[in-house]
Formats: structure tokens, C-alpha cells, sequence
């Protein structure tokens, strides 16, 4: 049973930045689609980061390229999203999600393309 456990969420002033960790039971001979996605009060919820391991192929939504970064520690078995220049836009609760499964490029923002989910961590930006 794949478990994932968020970290690293908290209030940050806008501009600056924060780095989620996301502890993984996965089995390290196989590879998984793995993402970070967020949900703002009121709002759907959205992908905004993902990877697949075999490749370390990335994918980012539109709105946080070039701010986020997706990264995995093989040795830990850990995900990582590497947020810079935060905004007030980007308060949400961030989860991290994980498939054994790869769909391809044109589901990696679908949340139904992932079978195993965190319980999430909060991240508050203020102005």
C-alpha cells in the first residue's frame, strides 16, 4: 500500500518561497506518475506539478512555470516542489498524488490519473 505524507506547507509572505516534501512508500524498482496539485477554497482542484520517474520527464501548469520546481530524491523515495516567488494566489491546500500507472502528457492534469493521494499541506501567502 503506496502512503503519501506531506510537509513543509506554512504562511509565507508573498515573494518568497517555500519547499513542500512529500515522503513516499514506493516501490523503488518500478516507476510512477507523480504530481503536485492544490485546492483553494471554492476551487477545483488543480495540478500544477508533475513527473514521471522513469524519465523524470516534468510538466508544469501554465500559472506557476517558471516559479515551481518538481524534483525526486531517489535515495529517500521523497517529492519535492520548490516554490519561488510565491503569491497570494497560490494559498491552497497542496497534495501530492502518485500512479502506478502513466497515462501520458494529456492526462498528467487529471486527478483521476492518480490512485494514491496525501493528506495534504496548507500554504498561505499574504500580501
Amino acid at each position: 500500500q503506496v502512503q503519501l505524507v506531506e510537509s513543509g506547507g506554512g504562511p509565507v509572505q508573498a515573494g518568497g518561497s517555500l519547499r513542500l516534501s512529500c515522503a513516499a512508500s514506493l516501490d523503488t524498482d518500478r516507476g510512477y506518475s507523480m504530481a503536485w496539485f492544490r485546492q483553494a477554497p471554492g476551487k477545483e482542484r488543480e495540478g500544477v506539478a508533475a513527473m514521471y520517474t522513469t524519465t523524470s520527464r516534468t510538466y508544469y501548469a501554465g500559472s506557476v512555470k517558471g516559479r515551481f520546481t518538481i524534483s525526486k530524491d531517489n535515495a529517500r523515495n521523497n517529492l519535492y516542489l520548490q516554490m519561488n516567488s510565491l503569491k497570494p494566489e497560490d494559498t491552497a491546500m497542496y497534495y501530492c498524488a502518485a500512479s502506478d500507472r502513466w497515462y501520458g502528457p494529456s492526462r498528467v492534469w487529471d486527478s483521476s490519473s492518480y490512485n494514491y493521494w496525501g493528506q495534504g499541506t496548507q500554504v498561505t501567502v499574504s500580501s
